[in-house]
């Protein structure tokens, strides 16, 4: 398991299985009997985050260069992203509001200086959403995380 983190719609944990490319839904409504929604994403899931408004899973897939989107209300896989950069590790990922894209969540990189911004908002910016919008030239070799808060004007790699 490379990562866990809780659903904001339902009882249930999101699992990243690394090697098998699966993401599991585990419903743990009832301990004794878990129930558990396996789909099929991308090989050698890694780190991941939520998007702002909390629905989507978006997890690197850091040896295909690419992040899959698990909608944890819809409970299936929404998009595969391929991210330009050379393997993405997001850590959590950085949400914030790009001026012409809307929300959007961004992952460096640890093979190179990329930063790649994806947009993440399918209502209000459906030609944007599950796509990279923009790539940013970082001032160094690669990184492994990237983090910012909502009351900073700063994104940190």
């Amino acid at each position: 398991v490379a990562s866990i983190v809780a659903s904001h719609f339902a009882p249930e944990w999101v699992l990243n299985i690394k090697e098998t490319g699966q993401v599991w839904l585990v419903d743990y409504t009832d301990p004794n009997c878990p129930g558990i929604k396996m789909t099929e994403a991308e090989r050698f899931l890694h780190d991941g985050g939520w998007d702002s408004t909390k629905r989507y899973f978006l997890v690197a897939a850091n040896a295909r260069n690419k992040i899959a989107v698990i909608d944890a209300k819809e409970k299936k896989l929404t998009a595969l992203i391929n991210t330009g950069g050379i393997k993405p590790h997001p850590g959590r990922g950085a949400n914030w509001v790009d001026p012409e894209f809307g929300p959007v969540w961004a992952t460096g990189h640890i093979g190179d200086s990329v930063v790649s911004v994806i947009g993440t908002d399918p209502v209000n910016h459906p030609d944007s959403a599950w796509k990279v919008v923009r790539t940013i030239s970082a001032l160094s070799s690669g990184n492994l995380f990237i983090k910012t808060h909502p009351n900073s004007k700063w994104v940190w790699l």
